[in-house]
């Protein structure tokens, strides 16, 4: 490993050299300059690991030299060290992001304790974190080989996620062990999801079923409506689970969680299935049956979403003897994020107020399109950093504030998730086939068996079918779905974007969460 870098600046540092000396004698590359203009010009020069700074220097004072370093190398750690004990004054100090500070005369060991803690956390955390997983791997490895039930997976998927989110935190060395994991949990997924999906959507309650698109708002949401406040039913489209986890932590400081839990999404797992199929609370086949006027086929022209409002009310007569009072909005750009965030205090004289946020989706699509989002969200690790920023500066956060100061019910979910493709599958079908890389619905599709699920009889699924020939064929694992013609070209257009509508984990099980006023 290569010698730590310091840049230590005190006007007495000569005075310093046995403490240089000991740190040296430890590995430490130590670089000395005796004043504030000093140390920022060897910065410029060279990229240091950590900064010891002395607060009393003449000219530039440490925390005048501290405020233009962080200019310079805003995530270089700084220590302050001071002989001055004034609160106000290690207030400064602290507000400006110093990583710690030190009473002077400083011992040798107090600064060996205060590097370990700073630079080497991060190595031991790292190494520490790689080493659990390796112990934690063959217990996974045999969790996943011997999954016997949707309740087992889910279990499955909640460590991978979790152990994905650690190993992010930490270096990248065990990452192709993990992914080769992950791909191998998705493969036994899809075994296990098309074997038993025909009989879920046949059989909604029984136990070894799980809550799906269709009956969520009867088995969950439904149940968090009461006379005394106003449910908020916050979908937000396209939200992976990991995703969910790194936004979660940021609402759990605004409320109290009353419920963290999943669900499963339909076949296909796309807004135009799933999200109607929430708002409705029946299957695509029964929506098409007793709402035609709402359902669009794949290859109808016009959006696919456009009545879920309808739907809703219809769901929700459906559901109750009163009248349940309800307001729906959904949300398609920045600016609409703006009205509701300015607008939500007056929506909470309904009963049930449902938003529909799109960004995530609008986000992973765009991502496909365009070479700079390709380039931000290279893999998983930056497609969640990216939905952190964006929330942490979203009008959503903003208004999620405003209803944190109310006494609500606020249901979080999401309709689907999403999946990282990278193996192309060719395919083949008429005209009238569907678009969507990770299914097809259409006549006389040709396919690769080993890459699909097939549903040839729509309505075994309750699917709808827009004539008497039509089947379906889903994605599994990281495939997707490419014609012969042009196909190099859609090949490297789709290669490593996240798309959805077929059946992996991320796909498929995806959140339901509850909170309430803290």
């Amino acid at each position: 490993m290569d010698a730590i870098k310091i840049l230590w600046a005190d006007d007495e540092i000569d005075l310093l050299k046995p403490q240089i000396f000991f740190l040296e004698q430890k590995g430490y590359r130590v670089t000395p300059v005796s004043n504030g203009q000093d140390a920022l010009e060897r910065c410029q020069e060279e990229v240091f690991d950590i900064v010891f700074l002395d607060e009393s220097m003449p000219g530039l004072t440490g925390l005048e030299t501290l405020s233009r370093l962080k200019q310079l190398r805003s995530q270089i750690p700084v220590v302050m060290i001071t002989k001055n004990e004034e609160e106000n004054l290690m207030e400064d100090a602290i507000g400006s992001q110093i990583a710690d500070y030190l009473i002077k005369p400083v011992k040798p060991q107090q600064i060996l304790l205060t590097l370990k803690k700073i630079i080497d956390n991060k190595r031991l955390v790292s190494e520490k974190t790689n080493s659990a997983y390796q112990q934690e791997f063959q217990r996974l490895f045999m969790s996943i080989q011997s999954v016997g039930n949707y309740k087992e997976w889910v279990e499955v998927f909640k460590q991978l996620t979790y152990w994905e989110l650690e190993l992010g935190k930490s270096d990248q060395r065990m990452k192709e062990v993990f992914d080769m994991q992950k791909s191998e949990a998705n493969r036994e997924f899809s075994k296990f999801f098309s074997k038993h999906y025909i009989h879920w959507m046949n059989h909604p309650n029984e136990e070894d079923t799980p809550v799906m698109s269709h009956n969520l708002m009867r088995k969950k949401a439904f149940s968090y409506i009461t006379q005394d406040k106003p449910t908020v039913f916050l979908l937000i489209d396209n939200l992976r689970y990991d995703q969910w986890r790194v936004i979660q932590p940021m609402i759990s400081e605004m409320f109290k969680q009353k419920e963290d839990d999943t669900f499963f999404s339909i076949l296909p797992s796309a807004t135009q299935y799933s999200r109607n199929a929430i708002f409705a609370g029946m299957t695509p086949l029964e929506i098409q049956q007793k709402f035609p006027q709402y359902w669009k086929y794949d290859d109808d022209e016009g959006g696919k979403n456009l009545f879920e409002s309808e739907l809703l009310q219809a769901q929700l007569k459906a559901n109750f003897k009163d009248e349940i009072k309800s307001h729906y909005v959904k949300i398609l750009n920045h600016e609409s994020g703006l009205d509701l965030e300015n607008n939500i205090h007056n929506y909470l004289h309904n009963r049930f107020i449902a938003i529909v946020y799109n960004f995530v989706d609008m986000l992973s699509h765009a991502r496909t399109d365009m070479e700079v989002l390709k380039e931000l969200a290279s893999d998983e690790s930056a497609f969640r950093s990216i939905t952190m920023s964006w929330f942490e500066h979203s009008p959503l956060q903003n208004t999620l504030k405003k209803l944190a100061e109310k006494d609500i019910n606020l249901i979080i979910t999401t309709d689907h998730g999403t999946t990282r493709v990278n193996n192309p599958s060719k395919c083949q079908g008429d005209k009238s086939t569907s678009t969507n890389i990770r299914y097809k619905a259409g006549k006389n599709l040709q396919y690769e068996e080993r890459d699909v699920f097939v549903i040839r009889k729509p309505e075994d699924a309750k699917l709808p079918q827009s004539n008497i020939s039509t089947s379906y064929i889903f994605a599994k694992e990281d495939n997707y779905l490419i014609y012969q013609n042009n196909y190099n070209q859609f090949v490297n257009m789709y290669k490593n974007t996240f798309q959805h509508g077929g059946i992996s984990l991320e796909e498929i099980i995806v959140p339901f969460a509850v909170f309430g006023k803290k």
